[in-house]
């Protein structure tokens, strides 16, 4: 059976992915142990990121007179410097934008069953889905550091999880490439 060049080459580079898959679970499990450090450290990178990104727009939207592109580039770079010099602040800033989305959604939702209850069956799935997006938001503004935290844990589960699916696949692809090259003790 024919083997596709792709798998011969991820096979052959199969402890990039082993290495990538580690650093997701060691970061996932500082995570859960340094939840602050691990929160700052997202915001500082982010930050970062808007920075230069802002930078970068202000040159483009400058040589090319595109207004639209300099007023943007001048707001990331204010949002950046806010995210580098008041991290508490942007952390905050994030989630009361999720408490906000999810107070939308729920009252969306609700909004939604109510008006379709003569033509859906179960619309109370869509009214249980609404007031659990309303109590999610209301939980967050009323214990925002709690949310916050929640908000670092998830990702570092995610992040273990992958980490771990991606070790996986990574063993699966150095079998593979033991049997493509046999001669090879890799």
């Amino acid at each position: 059976m024919p083997v596709l060049p792709i798998l011969g080459d991820l096979s052959r580079d199969w402890w990039t992915l082993a290495l990538r898959g580690l650093a997701a679970v060691i970061f996932g499990v500082l995570a859960f142990f340094w939840p602050g450090l691990t929160l700052a450290v997202l915001i500082w990178l982010w930050g970062l990121f808007v920075l230069v990104d802002g930078v970068m727009a202000v040159i483009a939207g400058g040589r090319g007179h595109w207004w639209a592109l300099l007023l943007f580039g001048l707001l990331a770079i204010a949002a950046g410097l806010i995210a580098l010099f008041q991290p508490g602040l942007t952390a905050l800033a994030l989630l009361f934008v999720i408490a906000a989305w999810a107070l939308v959604r729920g009252v969306l939702e609700i909004v939604a069953a109510v008006r379709l209850r003569r033509e859906l069956n179960n619309e109370w799935l869509l009214v249980a889905s609404g007031l659990l997006s309303v109590l999610l938001g209301v939980l967050l503004v009323m214990f925002p550091a709690a949310g916050v935290l929640s908000l670092v844990w998830l990702i570092g589960a995610y992040a273990i999880v992958v980490g771990i699916l991606m070790l996986a696949l990574a063993f699966r692809l150095r079998g593979v490439q033991r049997r493509l090259e046999p001669g090879l003790a890799t």
